[in-house]
Formats: structure tokens, sequence, C-alpha cells
């Protein structure tokens, strides 16, 4: 379910607003710059409202015989909300088999696959997670597609499931993440609070020492750590009375079905490879011993009722409705359960207790929510084969109810096929739940909403821009500055109390999809002090990267932490290698007056680098503008910043583009100079934007005998609705 609403409503651009007030340094060497107010811009952006409309997304399988069926339309489809048919407003095909889907850039978020992998760590050997931590690890990294997320998780009957890592496409974070789910003190140690990463970025590094690997010695000497702990927390449910056995079942239940509930803020479909070795199914049915039912037969027929104990002979009515609750609530959350028996993946040279009436457990939680028990597979990728390849086409049909409250109630969703081959079936989710107010969720649910988000798409209901440049260091990773401006009236929009939290989260992806590196911070904004400078254009914030040479994608989401409200920002960034001999031009820049702006700074992290501030034009520094408002027709002056663009005479061309990235007019650079020994290459022009109000790109061309340097930075006219963000 998607809320429209999130949409980046445009911006209204309308005469010349009161400067604001600084009240934060970027930069040690901007401290004096930054004291006091400074010149109005020729247009600021104005948040205008928004009517909430809401989304809601239905990802469909249809197969036959097992198959998943190609070539669907929309008319193959109808959607029924309840009793009612609904229109289908939208219409998305993602089809894992095909080479299009990885060129993409970007995977709706609803036909993503979302695979928990869940370690029962209370019913199971741990001889057996063990194993299961290498028969996952394997599944992750050969069997899964690479737009799968994966995220980790344990469950222990002294405290429940606990989340180790969220949903990530960061494989190297998932397989470190099992490899160290025998350190309880993994999660507590993770500076990382959307649970993104389980390891220092790009190191390799972790708390203990991963799977593959290593001497012998040292892996041994990890495995028998890790086996320890395991150990002693299999013995917490170990030689137990029936009694205990049941109140662990039913906290079993209970604390599965919260995170049941918690799963249901993660879009997409979604699948919980359970690896356990299952409970005592008798607790549910009753024993199976023919002895100790004739016994009882025996007692009830001779009047001594009271040797007839009930549960023992028919199972626990709580334990039942526990579980079936359980299993309702993972079903309505459109999660299926796929169960591991993880005694089967012992060696059979491995000695130890063999928990038999397991299986049946694990049978029943899968076949409950609609999945499936693998028994006795060392090969859990081969195992599951036949359920990855039916879910490798996902059909997602988008609708919008115009009757929708939101109270959090579970509404009911029906899928019918037209048209479709014969014997196809569609596998889609039984509901979905209105949507309800973001104070009334809890801070686990705000924090994985946030990681999924986070991996979503571009949207929001908070206008945001974001400016990210990178600057090589003599260290091997480079200095990439992120600069992201808020726009403050939509951030304030909603905000109850004197302290508004703006959370900032940002992250870098590599082409693989792993984390290179990443910031988060929560800024505490007093609006008794500060509400005035918010309003007056909004919050601009300066934090950085270190980036190791490459192509990324750079994700920040800004939210509101009080209303929920927020916004994703996507931009793509490629960070040059110092040791090359290729020309590189970094995005133009444009310097802005300061006191525009209620400044905030990273607060430093300890491990970051000491770098220059690096923004500087004719040795002074200045403040960029993530998305420029100019006025029409009237110079404007631009930083030009490169590395080998030559020391001759300097040949290049500009041209701005259109929304729709064409052509719609040549850029006249005048008065280009090249500031004599910078390091890097620094230059300074100007240019006259169009006087038609909108939205446009500033493209550069760097001609030199190396080759070519291109580079475009978004810009706006002011005097349009879509004149910002």
């Amino acid at each position: 379910m998607r809320d429209l609403s999130q949409r980046f409503p445009r911006f209204r651009s309308a005469g010349r607003a009161r400067p604001g007030l600084a009240a934060l340094a970027v930069g040690t060497a901007l401290l004096g710059t930054l004291a006091g107010p400074g010149p109005a811009s020729a247009a600021d952006p104005k948040f205008s409202d928004t009517a909430q409309v809401v989304a809601v997304e239905v990802p469909v399988q249809v197969v036959v015989d097992g198959q998943p069926v190609r070539g669907l339309t929309a008319d193959n489809f109808e959607v029924y909300d309840g009793r009612k048919k609904q229109p289908v407003t939208g219409f998305e095909v993602l089809d894992l088999s095909s080479p299009e889907t990885l060129k993409k850039g970007a995977v709706p978020a609803a036909a993503r696959r979302h695979f928990l992998m869940l370690f029962d760590l209370s019913f199971s050997e741990p001889k057996s997670i063990l194993k299961a931590r290498q028969a996952a690890t394997d599944l992750v990294l050969q069997d899964l597609h690479p737009t799968d997320l994966v995220a980790v998780a344990t469950y222990r009957a002294s405290k429940g499931p606990q989340l180790l890592l969220s949903f990530t496409s960061d494989r190297k974070q998932v397989e470190q993440a099992i490899a160290a789910l025998g350190a309880p003190e993994l999660v507590d140690r993770n500076r990382d609070p959307l649970q993104l990463t389980a390891m220092a970025p790009k190191t390799g590094s972790a708390r203990t020492a991963p799977i593959q690997g290593g001497g012998s010695e040292a892996k041994e000497g990890a495995q028998e750590a890790v086996a320890d702990f395991l150990e002693s927390v299999a013995q917490e449910s170990q030689r137990l009375e029936r009694q205990t056995q049941k109140n662990q079942v039913n906290a079993l239940s209970r604390s599965m079905a919260d995170l049941a509930r918690l799963m249901n803020s993660v879009g997409g479909r979604k699948y919980v490879v359970y690896l356990s070795e299952g409970f005592d199914s008798a607790l549910l049915r009753g024993t199976e011993s023919q002895e100790e039912m004739e016994q009882s037969q025996a007692a009830a027929a001779s009047g001594e009722i009271w040797k007839v104990d009930s549960e023992k002979r028919f199972g626990s009515t709580e334990a039942v409705n526990d579980v079936e609750k359980m299993i309702d609530e993972f079903r309505r959350a459109d999660c299926v359960i796929q169960s591991v028996d993880i005694g089967g993946l012992r060696g059979q040279g491995d000695q130890g207790a063999q928990r038999a009436s397991g299986r049946d457990s694990l049978f029943q939680i899968a076949k409950g929510t609609g999945g499936e028990l693998y028994e006795n597979f060392n090969d859990l990728g081969d195992a599951m084969g036949q359920m990855l390849q039916r879910t490798g086409v996902t059909y997602v049909l988008t609708f919008q109810p115009d009757d929708l409250k939101f109270d959090g109630t579970f509404r009911r969703l029906r899928v019918e096929l037209k048209g479709a081959p014969k014997g196809a079936r569609a596998v889609f989710r039984p509901g979905y739940y209105a949507p309800r107010p973001y104070t009334q969720r809890a801070a686990s649910e705000k924090l994985l909403d946030a990681a999924n988000q986070l991996m979503g798409d571009d949207l929001g209901t908070v206008p945001s821009a974001v400016l990210v440049a990178p600057f090589t260091t003599k260290a091997s990773k480079a200095y990439v500055p992120v600069v992201i401006e808020v726009n403050g009236a939509a951030l304030l929009a909603g905000s109850q109390g004197n302290i508004l939290p703006a959370e900032i989260y940002a992250y870098a992806f590599d082409s693989a999809g792993v984390i290179g590196d990443f910031f988060t911070q929560t800024v505490g904004l007093e609006k008794n002090k500060v509400e005035a400078a918010l309003r007056q254009s909004g919050l601009k914030f300066f934090g950085h990267l270190e980036l190791e040479p490459g192509d990324y994608t750079v994700r920040v989401l800004v939210r509101n932490g009080v209303t929920g409200q927020s916004s994703l920002r996507i931009i793509p960034v490629r960070v040059p290698d110092r040791q090359a001999a290729a020309p590189v031009l970094l995005p133009p820049l444009f310097p802005e007056a300061p006191g525009k702006w209620l400044m905030v700074r990273e607060t430093p992290r300890g491990d970051q680098q000491q770098a220059d501030y690096p923004f500087l034009l004719k040795q002074q520094p200045y403040i960029p503008s993530s998305l420029p408002v100019l006025a029409p027709g009237q110079d404007t002056q631009i930083a030009l910043v490169g590395y080998n663009l030559g020391t001759g005479d300097l040949q290049l061309t500009a041209k701005i583009l259109g929304a729709d990235g064409r052509e719609v007019g040549k850029a006249d650079l005048k008065g280009v100079q090249k500031e004599a020994g910078a390091a890097p290459d620094r230059l300074v022009a100007t240019f006259k934007p169009p006087q038609q109000p909108g939205e446009y790109r500033l493209a550069v061309t760097f001609m030199t005998p190396a080759g070519n340097a291109e580079a475009s930075a978004p810009f706006n006219v002011a005097g349009s609705g879509g004149a910002g963000r």
C-alpha cells in the first residue's frame, strides 16, 4: 500500500521573503560567514497543500502446474476490495528471469521479494543451528535474485524475535549477520539505527569470524565459541516440564504474531524462512502414545476421572488458539512462512537428540500461511528452487479506494482472472490494513518502516533536494559531501510540541547493492527558536560519505520524527579514481548567499577522515545550492570543479535541458576563469537561465586531449509551480 500524497508536491515561487537566520555553521571555514542574515534569493519556494489519496498495491503471482504464467495484462485481472470491484489504476510486471529487470535501476517495491531468515535458537539443537547458518548463507549468496531483499533475525524464548539486520540488498552484510548471530552483543553495538548494516561498510570486518575463510584453527575456535553460546540458549528449553513447554509455545506464538504485525509495515511479497526443529506437536493435538491413550480410556471407564489428563490426551486448547492466531496474523500481513526442519541439516555422523515430533508443528505453521516444509535438505537452494521459480513473475495491480478510513482495520482482497490460460491460479495477499496514525506505531515499526522506505521509490510529502559531489583525497576513499535541503513549511506541517525531530538517513549503494558508507542523524529543532527561519526557506544539512572509486546510488531519507511525513531522494554518483588520467567533471555548482537556510552540520563520526572544506572559489568558501531557484534571464554565477581538465586553452560547451531531458537551448558561458594552482581544477563562469519558468538542467562538457568530461546539475527558473522541491 502506498500513500500517493507522498509524491513530491510542486513548489510555488512568489515574491521576496525575509532573510533567514543561520543556526549552525556548515564548515570550520564558514563560522564567520553564517553568523547573520544575508540577502534574500530572487524567489523562494513555498509549500502547497495536497489532498491525501491512498493507493493499494497488490502483488499477484499466476501459476499453472507450479510454473509462472507470463504475458498477462491489466485486462486479465479483476480486483475486489471486500465485495466492491475496484478499477485497476496501475499495472507493473516484474520478471526475475528477464535481463531487463537488472537494467531497470529501480524495481517496483511492491514486486520485490523480501526474505527474513529467522533462526529459532530455543527449539533447535546447537549443532543444527551451525549447519543452518551455512545452508542459509548458501541460499542467500547463490540462489536468491539480486533484486531480492534479505533480513536476519533470531528467536529466543527469553527475548522473543530480535532483528539483527533489516531488509537490505547488501549480501555481504547478510553473510556477516548470519555468521555473527551467536554473538549477543552484535545489535547493541550496531551504530546503524535502521540496521541495514551488521559490519563496517566495505571492510568485511565483523565481531565474530565469518562462516567462510580464515585458518582452520581460527574457524574451529569461532565455531566452538558460537556453539557454546547456542548450547546455553538450548538449555533454556530442554529437559523442562510439559507446562513450561506449553508456556514456551504460547510465548512463541504470541511473539511471532507481534513479528507478523511488524512485517505488515514492509511492502512487497514477504517470506519468513523459519529455520527450526519445531516444538512438540503433542502440545497441540495430544499424545500419540497408544499406551498412554489406553490408560486414559481405562481410567475414564472406571470412573477415575482424576487420573485423566485432558491436555495430555487431547492437547492444549490455549496453545492451539495461540498458534492459529499467529498463523492468521502472518496471512493478514501477506507473509508466507517457509519452514526448514534443520534437524535434517545435521550430518549423518552428528549425534544429538532428534526432535521427531517437531516436524508436524513446522508443517502446520508453513501450510497455514501458504508455505511449505523443507526437511532433510543440506542444499536449501535446491529444496526451495520450485518456490523461487514459481514466484519469479509478479504482477503489481494498483487501485485507489474511495471510502478508506485511517483506522488500521483489516480489509479483505480478492483477485480474479479473466482470459488466463486454462488451469491458471492467482496467488495474492488476502487483504490489507488501512493506514494507522503514525503516532500509534511502535518504535521498532517506525524504524523498519524507515528502512523499507529507504529501499523504495523516490516519493515523499516533504520536498527536498540533495547535492552529492565526490572529491578525491590522498586517502584510498573519496570525500563525498552530501548537501540536503528540506522545505521548512512541509517539515513543520502537523508537528506538535516544541521539539521537532528531523531524522536524516543517507546510504550509498554500489552497483551490486553493497553499502559503501552511510550516515544518520536526528536533529532536534526547538520550534520556539527556529520556526521563523524554517518557514523562511527550510533546513540545510551538510554531511559526507567516504567512498572508494566506482558507481553508486545515494539514497537520502528525511523524516519528521513526530508525524512520519518524509521524502526519499535517489542520486546516482560516480566516484573518480584519483590515479586515473581521464578528465573528470563534477556537477556544476551554484554558490548561494549565506543566511538563507537554517544550517546544520553532521555530528563528526569517530572513524571519519579529516578533510578540508571542499567548496572554495578563489580560496573563499561558499555554500552550494542543492536545487537553485534562479531569476529569469539574469546572470548567474556557477563554479566548475574537476580533475585532469588540462592546462592549455579551455574548450568547453554548455547546453540547457528541459525537464524531459531534451535540449532547449545553448548556455553561453561567459567570463570563464581558471583558478591558478588549485587542486582540484576550479573554474568560475556565468550564464543566463531561460526566461520561461520551469525545471531545467545545465549540462557542461569539457574537451581535452585525453577525452571529454561531462556533467550536469538541475536548476529551476522562478515563477512556476514547478520551480523547486
